[in-house]
């Protein structure tokens, strides 16, 4: 039996007549971090947007051995695919716990309850009664992640879960990962923090300008200095 969680083949996606994604082929195991880097605009959210449904594309794309493609985000979602778009997207006027319950999706708690959400980001517990828009950007991020975890998904994928984050705060998102890790989740995280990508990875891919332009180790990314340079340093 295949430990493929996510595989995705020949992926064409489209703005309108603008081409964006030329073909890109990828796969996540089960429990695995993978890491989609690249510089902005060479297409990595728009990767993880057509995965889940909310870009025009075209190609295969299969969780869990069965295909997702033509499926409305919402339907995806409820097969055990978790997605964290880069924009915090909170409810502003709910509390913390009224977001949290929300991640349900009208289901009782799985893998996560209230209390390893509390654990993860002790900061949520002292505000679980605070309304979502008042809290700091950290904070929403933090919300965010562990509202989509309600959801008890199979594999999280997580757009920029760092930026704009203060150094403690992108530690802290570090542990988070890790901690998806050890019960089972896969991840897959674009980020443009090779460090942290690098630190919690068991693999990496390079996009740029719409393709991947490199599979590896962490390793063997840290040991290519060609791949750093001509597409991921500024």
């Amino acid at each position: 039996m295949s430990d493929t969680i996510l595989e995705v083949r020949d992926l064409h996606a489209y703005y309108g007549k603008s081409h964006v994604l030329h073909g890109v082929d990828l796969t996540v195991r089960k429990g695995e971090i993978v890491s989609l880097l690249g510089r902005n605009g060479v297409g990595r959210s728009t990767t993880v947007k057509a995965i889940m449904g909310l870009v025009q594309s075209t190609g295969t794309i299969e969780f869990n051995g069965e295909s997702v493609v033509g499926l409305k985000p919402y339907q995806i979602a409820h097969q055990g695919l978790g997605y964290v778009p880069e924009a915090r997207d909170v409810f502003p006027a709910l509390t913390v716990e009224q977001n949290l319950l929300l991640g349900l999706k009208g289901r009782t708690p799985g893998r996560w309850s209230f209390d390893d959400m509390y654990r993860l980001f002790p900061r949520l517990k002292e505000r679980q009664h605070t309304q979502a828009g008042v809290l700091s950007g950290g904070e929403q991020q933090m919300l965010t992640l562990c509202r989509t975890l309600m959801g008890d998904p199979e594999l999280i994928m997580i757009d920029e879960p760092t930026e704009g984050l203060a150094p403690k705060i992108v530690e802290l998102v570090g542990q988070y990962l890790q901690a998806l890790e050890k019960r089972g989740i896969s991840v897959l995280l674009v980020e443009q923090k090779l460090a942290i990508a690098l630190d919690i990875s068991q693999r990496v891919y390079v996009m740029g300008r719409g393709h991947i332009v490199f599979e590896g180790t962490p390793q063997a990314l840290k040991d290519d200095a060609r791949v750093r340079r001509e597409w991921l340093e500024v």
